[in-house]
């Protein structure tokens, strides 16, 4: 079915591709020989003696295993097996579902499993067994790891996904039989946030519709047996228009003259509870319950058949969608439209040809067929039908790519999984899919990472265009880069893709690591001056393996954190002098007059001179280092302030410092800020405002660039702490107006 809309037939001229669920029917489950018929019905070459022996080893090693239903266990394993017979899978795939358990619950080991039935079965069910695993930890990380490792695996290979979802698919269909409430909620829930999503991702919507609706049962069974109550009502009244209406599709698919066929159908209630949530909705409001798919042979069929739809009843503008010009990444095709058909009643029309139907039924798995002699997936074929399976999973392999952890790629996943998509363009015309809710730094980052690192602005259609702004279909997307990687802490909030959120971050980590290494070569090259040695008598890489670190470079970077005391470095480099160096640095730490390591800003003693960088503004909360040359007070610096990487500053004295409690009598701090605002009369009174019911006084503006649609300006403002400029910030970011507003060093 259609990604939008989960449905079961209402009428229907053929065999529905999944058995129905066990739940619906006494426990049977394929014999030997049955499974064999079905596999060679369509693959004809299939080793009869490969499939045999897994059948038998699967019996074997599960032994007198009971499933919660009573059955025995290896009848699981065999019903997985026929669900992928229904979607035509390779002997490969076959041979794995059967033996997808063997290693995670019997003696089975991969080299075993390789020895008997070859490396490539192996592989596929060690795929499978690594998100096995996720069912049987309730730890987050844990969970987040091996679905990181099994993303890597289907990436690798599909069939991986496809063996596991059929698993799965069969866990739920007989998800009753579990005893426990608590258990089969948790399973349900995995099955909501993993499973069916990664379904949808490959274009399986078959799978992915039939799990949405058994996990809804079981999570939410009140509201399950409302709507199918409330359906059940519908279909009594509304059984004769819905009828006409199919009769009256049929007639016009003979009077134009093409080969079709009409399947009616009507929305599952997962389907219904999902969109009375997302649109706020009631039952009533529901116009869309009944739909029907025109589904003919050829693609000219499809949009002759769409205009003669709309000739006779008028349609829904907004409820319109071409996916056969412009398919989904998962391959899925098909023209989708609205209309008010008899009884002026709202149905949904998707039109398809039977590839497409296939397709948008099985996604991938309906690209396995003969060629060359041999059964197999077809790429060449899936391509032409618009389905790239490894672009289905790109876009999580780039988000390790840029070094996100497991559990925040876990988080990104899923929030990639969940997106309906939207398309836009670039210049030259290269189509690109992105999410719903989707903003220019997500186009630039499916563009290419250095494009989105480098974005400093857009332009949309010929006009320029704020970050913040949401992408429509058709729209063209220029993005306009600097000379410099520009991203900064705060530009995930203008994002919707994990893939550019998990960049952003990487780019934001690459940075703070510089930042605390280059500190602590300063911090160290301070510290051996002060005892009349250099950098090149010190060999940070033995150091750092005594003190058990990665390297000279962790070691640095420990320096920089305040991780790791400079003296206890200087001790292991010369311990000769351990002594000497102890009784320098204690010296040090003693003579307030030279500046503690921390000192107290608020109780700094008479003629401890102490002076605020007019460069970075340093204010209450921001992280802060002294800088004290020959002769001068101790300078105050924010700790990325741009004139720490001065030439100067490397032979001068430095200094870890930290504030104390709260400025004395509401001293205010002079901040800085930049405001792009739009250019329109009454602006400057808005944010004015804005800054004083914030509490804030305006010492001085100016103002930066200018342009027809928008203006940059400057703000000097009393601030108490770092968080009263947060606040003030939010405050402006809140208004209409403003496009950006941000703190700004000189």
């Amino acid at each position: 079915m259609a990604p939008d809309g989960n449905t079961t037939p209402i009428q229907t001229e053929t065999k529905p591709l999944l058995s129905p669920p066990v739940s619906a029917a006494p426990a049977t489950f394929l014999r030997q020989y049955e499974l064999v018929e079905r596999v060679q019905a369509y693959a004809p070459q299939a080793s009869e003696d490969q499939l045999n022996a897994a059948y038998v080893y699967a019996m074997m090693k599960h032994g007198t295993q009971k499933r919660a239903s009573g059955d025995p266990y290896y009848s699981h394993p065999v019903s997985v097996a026929g669900i992928l017979t229904e979607l035509r899978l390779d002997e490969a795939s076959i041979v794995a579902g059967l033996l997808h358990d063997t290693i995670e619950d019997t003696d089975a080991t991969y080299d075993e499993i390789k020895g008997l039935f070859g490396e490539e079965v192996a592989e596929l069910v060690a795929g499978v067994t690594k998100l096995s695993e996720l069912e049987y930890t309730s730890e987050q990380s844990k969970q987040a790891e091996n679905f990181q490792k099994f993303i890597l695996a289907s990436i690798q290979d599909l069939r991986v996904l496809l063996v596991k979802l059929a698993d799965r698919l069969h866990n739920m269909r007989t998800i009753h039989f579990v005893p426990k409430e608590e258990k089969r909620k948790r399973i349900s829930r995995e099955t909501m946030e993993i499973y069916a999503p990664l379904a949808r991702r490959v274009g399986v919507y078959k799978f992915a519709a039939e799990l949405e609706d058994l996990s809804f049962r079981q999570l939410n069974p009140e509201a399950y047996s409302a709507l199918q109550l409330r359906l059940k009502e519908l279909r009594s009244r509304s059984e004769d228009d819905v009828e006409r209406v199919g009769v009256e599709l049929q007639e016009m698919v003979s009077r134009a003259g093409v080969e079709g066929r009409v399947v009616g159908r009507q929305k599952q209630p997962y389907s219904i509870w999902r969109k009375l949530k997302r649109k706020d909705i009631s039952f009533r409001d529901v116009a869309d319950i009944f739909a029907f798919r025109l589904i003919l042979k050829e693609p000219a069929d499809c949009y002759q058949m769409l205009g003669e739809v709309h000739q006779k009843w008028s349609c829904l503008q907004d409820r319109f969608r071409d996916y056969i010009s412009m398919p989904k990444p998962n391959g899925y095709r098909s023209i989708h439209t609205t209309v008010r058909a008899a009884g002026n009643r709202r149905i949904e029309l998707q039109i398809r040809t039977e590839d497409m139907n296939r397709t948008a039924e099985t996604g991938i798995a309906a690209h396995w067929s003969y060629k060359n002699s041999k059964y197999g997936f077809d790429a060449e074929g899936a391509l032409e039908a618009g389905l790239d399976p490894a672009a289905s999973l790109i876009a999580f392999a780039d988000m390790m790519g840029d070094g996100a952890d497991a559990q925040e790629f876990y988080e990104h996943a899923k929030l990639e999984m969940y997106m309906d998509h939207v398309f836009a363009f670039t210049p030259k015309g290269r189509l690109i899919v992105l999410p719903n809710g989707a903003m220019p730094l997500d186009f630039a980052y499916a563009v290419h990472t250095n494009v989105g690192d480098s974005c400093t602005g857009c332009r949309i259609n010929g006009e320029t265009r704020p970050l913040r702004t949401e992408l429509k279909n058709g729209d063209v997307v220029d993005i306009i880069r600097g000379e410099n990687k520009k991203v900064v802490q705060g530009w995930e909030a203008l994002t919707r893709t994990g893939r550019a959120r998990s960049a952003i971050r990487r780019l934001i980590r690459s940075r703070e690591i510089e930042s605390y290494h280059a500190l602590g070569q300063r911090t160290l090259a301070a510290a051996l001056e002060s005892l009349q040695l250099t950098p090149d008598q010190v060999n940070l890489d033995e150091i750092a393996h005594r003190l058990s670190l990665k390297d000279g470079g962790a070691l640095l970077d420990a320096l920089g954190r305040q991780s790791l005391d400079v003296g206890k470095v200087l001790t292991e480099a010369f311990p000769a002098r351990a002594h000497e160096i102890l009784r320098s640095f204690e010296a040090i730490r003693l003579n307030e007059s030279t500046a503690n390591r921390l000192i107290d800003i608020r109780d700094l003693p008479s003629g401890g001179a102490l002076h605020l960088c007019s460069d970075c503004q340093p204010v209450l909360g921001d992280r802060i280092v002294g800088i004290q040359k020959k002769g001068e007070p101790i300078t105050v610096h924010v700790i990325d302030c741009n004139r720490l990487a001065d030439d100067d500053a490397a032979e001068s004295r430095w200094f870890d410092l930290s504030w104390s409690g709260m400025p004395p009598g509401g001293m205010m701090a002079l901040g800085r800020i930049k405001v792009t605002a739009h250019n329109r009369p009454g602006v400057m009174a808005e944010l004015c405002t804005a800054i004083a019911e914030s509490g804030s006084n305006i010492m001085g503006v100016n103002s930066g660039e200018r342009s027809i649609d928008f203006m940059d300006l400057l703000f000097d403002i009393e601030v108490a702490d770092l968080k009263h400029l947060a606040l003030i910030l939010a405050s402006l970011r809140s208004l209409s107006a403003v496009d950006r507003a941000e703190r700004i060093r000189n």
